[in-house]
């Protein structure tokens, strides 16, 4: 059924930082004495910082350091990681073909909105957007659905049959099937295409680029 809404991730959706995100939390991680591996970490990337921690950490440590880890890594990815992000290619312009179809386009992230600002401007999206949400608003970040939720309700509250999330994590699928709505996947974020399948997603595409090239034939317009 042809959507009324998109809610796009952007950490590996729309912009180039899983990698990013990974090394940042990986020294974070070791600043703190607890040596991890990139790729463990990397898997949990998409997921909200709250939740990502509860991987690698008990839950006595976590209460302990969680809020001081969190803030290194925030720091550390914004002074270190966050100038070397760079956008994919093909998201302006598929963003105004999306809006040229009448379809209303919510962001729905698990980073802070003053990165989400910064990210608009990466890609070059800051006038296209209407309505956003982050992990600000939300109680609980991804795979919950909390984020989802309120980028839907943002979005004007279109019905969930009408509503997809574009993501490149499998964690970004487990959210939008515990909202209801169903998810398309993008490859250009690192994670394996049957992970994607498996968590739910009907549809993939290689990247913005790709879902651009094929938008009339996706699930999004048909």
């Amino acid at each position: 059924m042809p959507a009324d809404a998109l809610l796009f991730d952007i950490d590996g959706t729309l912009v180039d930082s899983v990698d990013l995100h990974a090394r940042a939390w990986q020294e974070a991680f070791e600043h703190f004495g607890k040596r991890l591996a990139f790729g463990d970490i990397r898997a949990q990337i998409g997921k909200g910082g709250d939740q990502l921690m509860k991987e690698f950490l008990p839950p006595q440590e976590l209460e302990e350091l969680g809020e001081k880890l969190e803030k290194y890594r925030g720091d550390l990815y914004k002074q270190k990681y966050l100038p070397q992000v760079h956008a994919f290619p093909g998201v302006r312009e598929l963003f105004q073909a999306v809006l040229q179809r009448k379809i209303r386009i919510a962001l729905a992230s698990s980073a802070k909105g003053d990165e989400i600002q910064r990210y608009k401007e990466i890609a070059n999206i800051a006038d296209l957007v209407e309505t956003e949400t982050s992990a600000d608003d939300a109680e609980r970040s991804k795979p919950h659905p909390d984020i989802f939720a309120v980028a839907l309700e943002r979005a004007g509250n279109a019905p969930k049959d009408r509503v997809y999330v574009i993501g490149d994590s499998p964690w970004d699928a487990i959210a939008a099937t515990r909202l209801g709505v169903r998810t398309i996947g993008v490859l250009c974020g690192g994670f394996p295409e049957a992970d994607l399948r498996k968590a739910g997603a009907m549809a993939i595409y290689r990247g913005p680029a790709d879902l651009l090239e094929r938008l009339d034939q996706s699930p999004i317009v048909r």
